[in-house]
């Protein structure tokens, strides 16, 4: 028999009975003659194992056999006898004769509980006596008042007191000598709070996180064996804590050994030429960033489309304070160019992505050729999202290039779109302008386009096809009808116009040296110098002309040139179409320099000249004489504003009401000729920019520009410089203003002036 088994589980009764107040009080009977029961057994037991125990020793020694302490090594000779069930039985104590005497009945017991003592013999104290309250039936739930109290309603006794924040300065020291304080205040904990905290914890724990800030600024100098400590300190007036962090640098670490693992290039070296760094050089995180990130990008650029570049491995030797530097590159196949594929749901065919790419079939492997024919296809709007990437072909080309194909995925966007616009500028008004448009109506790219104008001096509606990218990049082929009425102060009139145009142009993505249209144009208009022309087909001028130009560019910007030059020339012959026909020929030429001064200023000139043969001013209609003013002329003066003005009745004079309107208004004659200067000083300081400028220009009778009578307009503009280009502001006044002419003149667009 187990006598260790029945200990236990006398055991668990007991504890079960420790545990079971909340019992019946039958069953805490049964549990306590059941204690009794396996107690008096559990002592049998035991009695019975120590005789048996002694009878087995006297009969192992009479045996010859060897035992030793339980704990010890135990050498066993003949084994003894079992114990028989009779006389294990008889060695049991005799039960209590209460355990077969049946219970008395309940209702004569105390089933008041004994008190509870604790295990050091401690009373604990009885539980308290349950609430008569607790058993009655609970109130009805409409009783109760359910509205939320109005804020502010509590006792002022009720509500809580303010909590008083933490105020906190911070310290820094061992940064300054190696001007990481900047950068350490701009991402720390601390600083980021405003030296206000909730409690001192919320202090600690903050500084905790700038402590490892501060050591990984280091590393990332270089500063590898780098320590800092913060600590918090207790100002004596209340609620005032100081940190103190203090950065230990150490020793720098600088480049060793630099060294590229992987197969050579063709030409050699080209991993190691876009990789710029210097043995000798500190070891800083963004340097080596840089680098790695510039071999990533030179590879696909000179042939190699598809680079590995591996982990980087620097190891600091403690003793130089040198690090051996290691990247692994696999450059991959040197390619060339082969064609195009593409996928999706296509706006156009890869015959017109073709014509859109600037590379040609075995031409070395360009990355930026590449992206640039994703541009030109994100320029279209036809696209939702649109994608350009290698594909390797494994086709030998007959230079040892492997050809790689162009995919191109495509996902067409709607094509339809409604746009309007609207802006006010001197000397021209207000300006509304509403335009639908079917991108994609003739595929690929050729577009329809309606638009409506209303604005103060001009209400037109105006329907053009136009066809971007016809047959060649950036090419367009445009045919337009319009008609409508000008109010400008140098006439008004009721014109149509057909016009047609053929043009190749520079663009943000592409600027070209060369560009150029040429192109036709009919137009019948009724205009008058002064008072509502009469609409009238047989009144009305009626011209055809063409038009030619030619530009070159060799500035470096399209929209902020900083150095080089342009030059423009047009020529544009026209001719009546009545009777006594009358052809002349306008002709105009603009150049522009661009000079860096300096890193931040750029001297910026530019001028025109203009010129009508073969007509003289009086047969020209109003539409066609040369006029000057305004943004894109001589700045200061309002549009069409400057030049000989005529002294004519007004015809909306009212001789009853004289103080009205003035009897007589002058009104722009234009002329035969024209020139203009511009002078600019484009000083940029970060993203802003400060232009002040000077322009000059006048305009003539005579078929050339005399040089005589110049005006001036000085002003100031302001720059905003964006990824786009630099949005400009300026405002100018003339100088020497005469009657009719405007104090000053405010000019918006996107661009420099020139």
């Amino acid at each position: 028999m187990d006598f260790f088994r029945l200990r236990s589980i006398a055991k668990a009764f007991q504890l079960q009975h420790f545990s079971a107040k909340r019992q019946s009080f039958r069953e805490r009977c049964f549990l306590k003659k059941a204690e009794v029961f396996l107690s008096t057994v559990a002592g049998g037991a035991i009695a019975f194992a120590s005789a048996a125990g002694a009878q087995a020793q006297e009969a192992s020694t009479s045996a010859g056999t060897t035992a030793t302490a339980p704990n010890g090594p135990v050498s066993l000779g003949t084994a003894a006898p079992i114990v028989p069930d009779s006389q294990f039985e008889e060695a049991l104590p005799p039960l209590d004769p209460a355990l077969g005497a049946p219970l008395e009945p309940i209702e004569t017991f105390d089933v008041t509980d004994p008190p509870v003592t604790a295990p050091g013999g401690a009373l604990v104290p009885d539980p308290a006596v349950a609430d008569p309250a607790l058993t009655e039936p609970l109130a009805p739930i409409s009783t109760f008042d359910v509205q939320t109290p109005p804020a502010g309603a509590e006792a002022p006794e009720d509500a809580p007191g303010p909590v008083e924040p933490v105020r906190y300065t911070l310290e820094i020291a061992g940064l300054d000598e190696i001007e990481l304080v900047d950068e350490f205040r701009g991402l720390s904990a601390l600083e980021d709070s405003d030296g206000e905290a909730t409690n001192g914890s919320q202090v600690q724990q903050r500084a905790d996180e700038d402590e490892l800030l501060a050591v990984r600024l280091l590393r990332s100098q270089g500063y590898y064996d780098a320590t800092a400590t913060a600590t918090v300190e207790q100002l004596a007036e209340p609620g005032r804590l100081r940190v103190v962090l203090t950065a230990v640098p150490g020793q720098r670490y600088n480049f060793g050994q630099i060294r590229i693992d992987g197969p050579e290039t063709q030409p050699p070296g080209i991993a190691r030429e876009a990789l710029p760094l210097k043995s000798g050089a500190p070891i800083v995180a963004i340097d080596v960033e840089a680098a790695e990130a510039n071999v990533r990008l030179r590879l696909p650029q000179q042939g190699y489309p598809f680079p590995e570049i591996g982990l980087r491995d620097i190891l600091l030797d403690p003793d130089t304070r040198l690090g051996g530097y290691v990247l692994p590159v696999q450059p991959g196949p040197r390619s060339s160019f082969a064609g195009f594929t593409t996928e999706g749901d296509l706006a156009f065919d890869a015959k017109h992505v073709g014509v859109l790419a600037r590379f040609e079939r075995g031409e070395l492997y360009d990355q930026r050729k590449v992206d640039d024919l994703r541009e030109a296809m994100i320029a279209t709007g036809l696209f939702t999202t649109v994608s350009a990437e290698p594909v390797r072909t494994n086709e030998p080309a007959p230079d040892g290039t492997e050809y790689v194909n162009i995919l191109v995925r495509q996902d067409a966007g709607p094509a339809r779109s409604i746009s309007g616009s609207a802006g006010y500028s001197t000397g021209e008004g207000f300006r509304t302008e509403a335009t639908w448009e079917h991108r994609n109506f003739f595929p690929p790219e050729g577009a329809i386009r309606a638009t409506a104008i209303a604005g103060t001096q001009e209400q037109t509606l105006r329907f053009q096809f136009r066809r971007a990218n016809a047959g060649q990049r950036d090419r367009t082929v445009l045919l337009q009808l319009e008609a409508g009425r000008r109010d400008y102060e140098a006439f008004r009139g009721y014109t149509a116009r057909l016009y047609g145009l053929i043009s190749r142009e520079s663009t943000p993505i592409w600027q070209k040296k060369w560009t150029y249209a040429y192109g036709a144009e009919l137009i019948a208009t009724n205009e008058s110098r002064i008072g509502e022309p009469d609409l009238s087909i047989g009144d009305a001028f009626l011209l055809a002309g063409v038009t030619g130009q030619i530009g070159y560019d060799a500035s470096n910007s399209l929209l902020d040139p900083t150095r080089g030059f342009r030059l423009l020339g047009r020529i544009n012959p026209e001719t009546s179409l009545r009777d006594p026909s009358q052809p002349y020929v306008r002709n105009f030429i603009e150049g522009s320099v661009y000079y860096p001064a300096s890193d931040n200023l750029t001297i910026a000139a530019r001028t025109r000249i203009g010129s009508i043969y073969g007509a003289e001013l009086e047969e020209l209609a109003p539409s066609r004489r040369i006029y000057a003013g305004g943004g894109g002329s001589v700045r200061g003066f309002g549009f069409q504003e400057l030049g000989p003005k005529d002294v004519l009745a007004n015809p909306d004079f009212d001789p009853e009401d004289p103080d009205k309107e003035p009897a007589t208004i002058l009104v722009p004659r234009g002329g035969r000729s024209v020139v203009e200067f511009a002078l600019e000083a484009r000083y940029r300081f970060g993203n802003f920019g400060i232009v002040p400028f000077i322009d000059a220009g006048q305009v003539y009778n005579s078929q050339f520009p005399s040089m005589s009578d110049l005006r001036f307009g000085v002003g100031v503009g302001g720059r905003f410089y964006t990824n786009f280009g630099p949005i400009r502001a300026d405002i100018a006044m003339p100088i020497g203003r005469r009657e009719g002419e405007s104090k000053v003149a405010v000019y918006v667009s996107i661009g420099q002036a020139f």
